[in-house]
């Protein structure tokens, strides 16, 4: 792919190496002209040290070949601008980070693919580490509900257990229902009749007032 990558922060960094380690064509635009600088002495990559909301530093970046833009600066304002360019430009796809909330509606008006607030998904992320040790990965997602990924202890209440009747007992709280069951390296659909095991990894969709309960459920902690 032909990626334009606006911003080489902490965030954006992350995301050279990851694309170009990934054989992909980079351009990196950075306004910052030290920053600039070590993009360009540690990446086989393009690095432009100029203004990306410009038409002028877009066409330099040969946005007419873009596969997709990704804007990962901390300013809104100027992400918000180098999508509306690159729309203009009819590149296929749009990303950008978006810090305030108030924001989002403008994003997806334009059509471009969002990462929420990304230090506050870290936050979240370490906070969730903390709290439950023994959810191994989880995805927040809208409306106060969220994906987390247990796995299943000896002395956990629903080891052993049918999801059927570990519903009707009480064994597996309201408001969550288990989506996915790996087993080995077999990854399976869970149904009524499943029995669940010690060391099975599951994926629970989970509303966060049933969360502790969820986790409690399959790990035993409180």
């Amino acid at each position: 792919m032909y990626i334009i990558i606006v911003g080489a922060g902490s965030i954006g960094s992350n995301l050279i190496d990851l694309a170009v380690a990934d054989g992909n064509d980079v351009v990196v635009i950075e306004d910052d002209e030290e920053r600039a600088n070590e993009i360009a002495s540690e990446y086989d990559c393009l690095v432009l040290n100029a203004d990306a909301t410009t038409n002028s530093t877009l066409t330099d970046a040969e946005i007419g070949r873009a596969d997709a833009v990704i804007t990962t600066t901390n300013v809104d304002a100027v992400n918000i601008m180098v999508m509306l360019l690159a729309q203009e430009h009819d590149v296929a796809n749009l990303v950008s980070v978006v810090h305030d909330p108030e924001n989002l509606p403008v994003f997806e008006k334009i059509g471009v693919t969002l990462i929420e607030n990304p230090q506050r998904l870290i936050a979240d992320y370490l906070y969730h580490s903390v709290r439950y040790p023994g959810v191994s990965d989880f995805i927040d997602l809208e409306d106060d509900t969220e994906l987390v990924e247990l796995t299943v202890t000896e002395d956990a209440p629903m080891s052993g257990q049918r999801l059927r009747t570990a519903t009707e007992s009480g064994r597996l709280p309201d408001g969550c229902l288990v989506v996915a069951l790996k087993r080995g390296s077999e990854i399976r659909p869970p149904k009524g009749d499943t029995s669940i095991r010690a060391g099975d990894q599951v994926t629970v969709f989970t509303d966060d007032v049933s969360l502790a309960d969820a986790v409690a459920a399959f790990t035993g902690e409180h």
